[in-house]
């Protein structure tokens, strides 16, 4: 089956093929005419060749125009669009309007037309990819590879909010571990900072430290400094060794 592109009047096996080749894009919701690449009958597009009767695909729709091998699609009314299935394991949300695995129903941030922004790693769009979205805590959406590639370079935020992209509890305490055992220089020792935290939205001060700055409201270290170092006000030698002698009793005896 060869697919009448409607808006350059070419033949392509699919709409994709079709976008590599030419310099703009197939409206695959416009397909009117396909051609059976058996018997080169021009037809309707269907499922089911009107002339030899070959079977274009496993799956067909005749909204995306959509020829497939069976991989349980469904088209979802509200997307717009088919997905891979099967239809019982999803569920549409319509504040995010997304379909998401039913594992997170009622157990995800919704954050409004979410898959309508193009994933923020690569760029790419989200909505009508062909790479599955993953959902991060804070409800935006990356592509899954993009998710993993950023998780294997040692990236843990998100790249929109900066929101801890997975549960880091294990790290912190090793952070936590590796303070206590570098203790910072005599001289910022008494140091401290105001910080944000990228988690909770806490602001607090707290003990400088070169490794990190853990928030004192929810022991995340994925915070912000907030201005420059605090340091403690510098303790005068001479004026305290002056007032030493003053406070000191007088032993002196006059005869």
């Amino acid at each position: 089956m060869i697919i009448l592109a409607p808006c350059c009047g070419k033949f392509y096996v699919c709409r994709l093929c079709h976008d590599g080749e030419e310099d703009h894009q197939m409206d695959r919701f416009k397909v009117r005419e396909v051609k059976c690449a058996a018997c080169n009958t021009i037809q309707e597009s269907q499922q089911i060749c009107k002339e030899c009767e070959v079977k274009f695909g496993e799956y067909y729709c005749g909204v995306c125009h959509l020829f497939d091998k069976d991989k349980k699609q469904y088209h979802c009314q509200p997307c717009g669009i088919c997905r891979i299935g099967p239809r019982e394991k999803y569920f549409h949300c319509t504040k995010c309007n997304l379909c998401l695995v039913t594992d997170l129903k009622d157990n995800h941030k919704c954050v409004e037309n979410v898959s309508r922004q193009n994933c923020p790693v690569c760029m790419e769009d989200i909505h009508t990819s062909r790479i599955g979205a993953h959902v991060l805590p804070c409800g935006h959406l990356l592509h899954k590879t993009c998710f993993e590639d950023m998780f294997r370079t040692g990236a843990y935020r998100c790249p929109l909010c900066m929101h801890s992209a997975f549960n880091m509890k294990e790290f912190w305490e090793e952070r936590d571990k590796e303070i206590a055992q570098t203790p910072m220089p005599t001289e910022y020792q008494d140091t401290t900072v105001k910080i944000i935290c990228n988690d909770c939205q806490a602001r607090c001060t707290v003990s400088f430290h070169v490794l990190g700055m853990k928030c004192s409201s929810c022991g995340s270290y994925n915070t912000a400094q907030d201005g420059g170092l605090i340091t403690a006000p510098p303790v005068d030698t001479q004026q305290s060794a002056e007032q030493t002698l003053e406070e000191e009793p007088n032993t002196e005896h006059h005869e």
